[in-house]
């Protein structure tokens, strides 16, 4: 195929809603997948605990959970099979990349540019109406030079960035330029995700039995416009011709907003020696690690930059030895961004070897520290994500209950995960499910606090990745509604979507003359 050359396909993902046997809201979002160069796309995923990967079919569907990356593989060939390449990302990159649009470059062929993956998430909407549709043509423009011509029409779906995904497509009705075609039925969702006034595209083709398709000409409606037609003909003009819209009868968003900053935050034992719950063996994470990577590994795909300030507290440090509880994990107060989730550990283990680990434990320094950053930026635009990693009692109860109840009308989020045997009864209390933190009298606006004892979900088997699924679950599952609680009670909504998207270099052809053969 050229470069110019683009075929879709579109998924639509609802499956298990339960993929940890707990029943936890979740999103439906279909995934609309184009590929330049390849034309020929089946999609894997990636199961938990065996990491074994397993075709989609062409009709299953998913639901898309906050706290659970889907890892998934998109593979490209010729319908010959002849491999064309292969990239893998999960179904968070999609959802958290801008305007739920991701490109990655496709890799396979040692060598050779493979072309690149276009795929774009978008939440369903409720709608369960169908509508049956019929429409005829009249003088249809004469493309064949033996005979009259073959029309057939193909009606396209906008999307939110404005490009369009083919929905539906008519059966060929042979030599003539007074066309008929059947009467069809179609979900509403599948024609506009249940937004009457979204634009639908149809395009007038004149088939030929090479693939290569004359284009006679296109109307853009709409499901409203469309649904005027109950008492009355509506009539499209394709060039010097019409479409006819003959009857139409009737049978009865967290993912545009994305978490840009997610700070990460950790704090007893020599971590040379396998007693430490810091202690850094060769052969597996210890407890903080897998905190850290479980729940960063989610949160990284909803951050713009990837640039986490990493932070830690209950320490002696070098070359003085003062007792700090907020110092940069990376060694640089005046920069403590760490890369991505995997800058992050490699911050927390350096420092494990030039702090000296000292208590006592107190909370309420950190969380200032991020109140005064989210203070700065209450317009919806960035929600901040606070990981707290312990193993102590706290010290500072009485300042920490004042900080998270002034935190509370701020946009962030509280994640304190427990680590180790000790008794967790001051870090239960600060978790508002029962009832709502207060300090002095005042209570919190809202609950923003969520606390998990990591030693309840480790698998009994040592299945560590099966052990971060579950404490990633739990930590997670409370982030959408607080998210959205903030932006509810502050009457903020979306914001404008991103410009729609203008493909470099544009087609030198439309893009059904270039014959398209896909799976999905």
């Amino acid at each position: 195929s050229s470069s110019s050359f683009s075929a879709d396909w579109s998924m639509a993902c609802i499956g298990d809603a339960d993929p940890f046997t707990a029943a936890i809201p979740a999103t439906k979002v279909e995934l609309t997948v184009s590929c330049r160069y390849g034309t020929f796309c089946v999609l894997y995923t990636q199961g938990i605990a065996n990491r074994e990967w397993r075709e989609v079919s062409q009709k299953w569907d998913f639901f898309f959970f906050f706290f659970y990356d889907m890892l998934i593989m998109f593979w490209f060939s010729l319908p010959m099979q002849d491999f064309l390449g292969q990239a893998f990302c999960t179904l968070g990159e999609i959802v958290g990349s801008l305007g739920s649009r991701l490109e990655k470059a496709l890799m396979g062929i040692p060598g050779k540019k493979c072309g690149t993956l276009i795929v774009r998430a978008e939440e369903l909407s409720n709608c369960r109406e169908s509508v049956m549709l019929q429409f005829c043509g009249n003088k249809l423009d004469k493309k064949d030079f033996f005979g009259k011509s073959d029309p057939f029409l193909v009606f396209y779906r906008s999307n939110e960035d404005g490009s369009f995904t083919i929905c539906h497509k008519t059966e060929v009705v042979k030599n003539t330029l007074d066309p008929v075609w059947q009467a069809f039925k179609i979900p509403v969702r599948a024609l506009c995700n249940g937004d009457y006034d979204r634009s639908i595209k149809v395009e007038v083709y004149d088939w030929d039995r090479d693939g290569g398709h004359d284009f006679i000409g296109d109307f853009t409606t709409s499901y409203r416009e469309m649904s005027r037609s109950q008492s009355q003909f509506h009539v499209y003009e394709v060039i010097s011709s019409a479409v006819f819209l003959n009857c139409c009868c009737f049978w009865v968003t967290f993912l545009q907003r994305r978490a840009n900053a997610c700070p990460f935050y950790a704090h007893a034992g020599n971590p040379s020696q396998p007693t430490s719950l810091h202690y850094m063996s060769p052969y597996q994470l210890n407890d903080y690690a897998m905190a850290l990577r479980a729940v960063g590994e989610i949160i990284q795909d909803y951050d713009s930059d990837k640039m986490f300030p990493a932070l830690g507290f209950g320490a002696k440090l070098p070359p003085d030895g003062r007792v700090s509880h907020e110092f940069a994990l990376n060694g640089n107060p005046q920069n403590p961004y760490c890369s991505g989730i995997e800058g992050v550990m490699e911050a927390y283990y350096q420092s494990l070897k030039s702090v000296r680990l000292y208590g006592p434990t107190h909370f309420s320094p950190v969380i200032n520290h991020v109140a005064r950053y989210a203070s700065a930026v209450t317009d919806g635009s960035q929600y901040f994500i606070l990981l707290i990693i312990s193993d102590g009692v706290i010290t500072d109860m009485a300042q920490t209950k004042e900080s998270i109840v002034n935190a509370a009308s701020l946009p962030m989020s509280i994640i304190i995960v427990g680590v180790g045997p000790a008794e967790f009864d001051e870090m239960i209390e600060l978790d508002g499910d029962e009832e709502r933190i207060s300090s002095q009298g005042r209570f919190a606006e809202r609950d923003i606090v969520q606390f998990v004892p990591f030693r309840d979900y480790i698998d009994r088997r040592g299945n560590h990745i099966l052990s971060m699924a579950r404490l990633a679950k739990e930590v997670l599952a409370e982030i959408p509604d607080q998210f959205l609680s903030y932006m509810r009670t502050r009457g903020i909504k979306p914001g404008p979507l991103p410009p729609p998207y203008t493909p470099c270099p544009p087609p030198a052809l439309h893009p059904l003359l270039t014959r398209r053969v896909s799976r999905i």
